[in-house]
């Protein structure tokens, strides 16, 4: 197991748990608890845990694994539910895009798909829509750097206030901007997903952009591992009303299909 591995391990068990014990760890990773000390000291030195004797605590209650150590949970269905989202939009259209490892991998397909400057538009009726090939709207600083080098895709970066752990855009700055576009499709990623209360996320900073996010387009489109199905978080994004798609992979149970299909929201499993 690499370093990388190691600390991507260690930091799902620090935010699963809230604390981690040194032999517990090395037990778990089948590593010496040197390793694991060496490991915790220096995740310290990055301020992605607090270190105490014997172990390791989160930073607070509300403990979020920064983005770069997320992208690999759950990848080979993340870009599955991306492909699938990609292919949802049309030539010409102007998407939203808020922040997460899943809406990275939208973007990133959305690149792939619109790679010759139009995408396929067989099918479609009328001529193929002037202007660039799509227009791109997001919070998400790494996703808007991304796409800034392919020029067939307009981009259009919030502004705001950046949160180093998930490299989005908030603040006034990125309402005011919200507040001036008009959407016709946003792909959200969400960090949990239940019948009663909605989408959420983390944050109630980013929950607050993507919510603005859904108020301004005309089709809301939820990407989502299933493993968050069922899954709180601190703050509501919006209710499943407001929904018309959720894209997600086939480990979704059908308790909660039925569930959202009678909330009026589509599920599409890949």
């Amino acid at each position: 197991m690499s370093k990388h591995e190691r600390w991507n391990t260690l930091l799902e068990l620090l935010a699963a748990s809230g604390k981690l014990e040194v032999e517990e760890a090395a037990t778990a990773l089948d590593v010496s608890a040197a390793t694991i000390r060496r490991d915790l000291d220096e995740l310290a030195e990055q301020q992605l845990l607090i270190r105490t004797r014997g172990g390791a605590v989160a930073h607070g209650v509300s403990y979020e694994l920064p983005l770069r150590y997320k992208s690999t949970r759950h990848a080979a269905e993340k870009r599955r539910i991306a492909e699938a989202a990609a292919d949802l939009i049309a030539p010409g259209e102007v998407v939203g895009l808020n922040g997460g490892t899943t809406t990275t991998e939208v973007a990133r397909a959305l690149a792939l798909r619109f790679a010759s400057g139009r995408a396929d538009t067989a099918g479609t009726a009328g001529p193929a829509p002037s202007g660039p090939a799509l227009t791109v709207v997001t919070n998400a600083l790494n996703i808007a750097g991304e796409l800034a080098v392919r020029p067939q895709i307009k981009i259009v970066a919030t502004g705001g206030v950046a949160r180093p752990q998930t490299y989005e855009l908030v603040g006034p700055l990125t309402v005011g901007v919200l507040n001036e576009v008009v959407l016709d499709v946003v792909v959200l990623g969400v960090d949990g997903v239940d019948p009663g209360l909605g989408v959420m996320a983390h944050q109630e900073d980013e929950a607050s952009i993507s919510r603005l996010f859904a108020e301004r387009a005309s089709r809301v489109v939820v990407v989502t591992d299933s493993s968050k199905m069922g899954r709180r978080a601190f703050a509501r994004i919006c209710g499943l009303d407001r929904i018309d798609l959720l894209v997600t992979d086939t480990g979704i149970d059908a308790e909660a299909v039925a569930e959202l299909t009678e909330a009026g929201v589509k599920v599409l499993t890949v």
